[in-house]
């Protein structure tokens, strides 16, 4: 499949209605790029987005910018359909729900894009359903939809193994880093919950969200406030892991873990809650650890027996890095996305 598809010129538009910020909204970044880079005709569609707008029209892609509003909104649906068929792609790919309640069907095949467990309603008319989990099209199968018009296609994240680490990870000691919006899904408080068990240790967290006060809260009542640092929303992930010795993904709700991923690619040793993603992707003392939900203790002696086994860490980080190269990596995944973008049919 590499091959056959390297040179294949595909029209493809890709609707998104996300967030500013978010890993599905990096993906669709890196997808949209990759596609375009290889020789497709790309055509995105997205929330208007001065940052995001900026970075697609400077890779010489101008992005469609439009409201994407609740159902009440009469004008994104009729625009949309306008920019489309002017466009006139083979596929249109449309992301999440509000994309997909908003985008029309057409001359295209039409294909969403679910990165989680989603109502189905709002892809109906949807000819084909793309998840990025083994977990996430079996649920879907399991829904109703048939084998044919359900694909897997993984994501990928950009490769680390040569950016420089951070100089800026604070702390004495060995370093912890954790990536993610700071919700309750992400499990931070677990985490600031084992970090007393785990002595010497310093966390960094990287991301913004309204879960900030309480958690610097949290990690006063603990004890552990002066080993806890909340580093606000970075773009320097891959150097941020290039420097920790230690990466933990604490999320209770995780479709995916688009983090686990580039840990993996930045050959940063692993630990994990057995959130969906998480359990789907790494396999259990191979290639990271995998802990109970909900249980501090089992985080925290986790941790401790990584960092306190040099050799295992290092054999664990290497068995990542090898999921990477062989799953995740560019050139993998954008085969894959080429080659159902250049054959799916209605």
């Amino acid at each position: 499949m590499t091959g056959s598809y390297t040179g294949f010129v595909t029209r493809v538009a890709h609707v998104m209605a996300g967030a500013a910020r978010g890993g599905a909204e990096l993906f669709y970044e890196r997808l949209c790029i990759a596609l375009h880079e290889a020789g497709d005709a790309v055509l995105p569609v997205v929330r208007t987005n001065a940052e995001r707008a900026a970075l697609l029209r400077q890779q010489g892609m101008p992005p469609v910018e439009l409201k994407f509003g609740t159902r009440l909104d009469f004008f994104t649906r009729p625009r949309l359909r306008r920019a489309l068929a002017t466009f006139e792609p083979r596929v249109v790919v449309a992301w999440m729900n509000r994309a997909a309640m908003h985008t029309p069907r057409g001359d295209w095949v039409l294909a969403g894009r679910l990165g989680g467990y989603y109502r189905l309603s709002h892809y109906r008319h949807c000819a084909h359903l793309i998840g990025n989990t083994r977990g996430i099209v079996d649920w879907l199968r399991r829904q109703g939809w048939p084998d044919r018009r359900t694909h897997y296609l993984p994501n990928f994240v950009d490769d680390f193994v040569a950016t420089p680490p951070a100089t800026d990870l604070p702390g004495p000691g060995k370093k912890l880093l954790a990536l993610g919006r700071l919700h309750t899904d992400k499990g931070f408080d677990t985490l600031i919950r084992a970090l007393p068990r785990v002595p010497g240790a310093t966390l960094a967290i990287a991301g913004t969200g309204p879960e900030e006060a309480k958690l610097r809260a949290l990690a006063r009542n603990e004890r552990v406030a002066e080993r806890v640092h909340f580093l606000g929303w970075r773009h320097d992930a891959g150097a941020l892991l290039r420097a920790a010795d230690l990466f933990v993904c604490s999320s209770r709700v995780e479709p995916l873990g688009n983090m686990v991923i580039e840990a993996w690619s930045a050959g940063c040793p692993t630990v994990a809650v057995a959130a969906a993603g998480p359990a789907e992707l790494i396999r259990d003392r191979h290639d990271g650890l995998l802990v109970p939900h909900e249980n501090p203790i089992a985080l925290a002696d986790a941790m401790n027996a990584l960092l306190d086994d040099r050799a295992r860490t290092q054999a664990l980080a290497a068995a990542g890095r090898r999921r990477f190269e062989t799953d995740f990596s560019r050139p993998v995944v954008l085969a894959k996305w080429r080659a159902f973008l250049a054959t799916v049919e209605k």
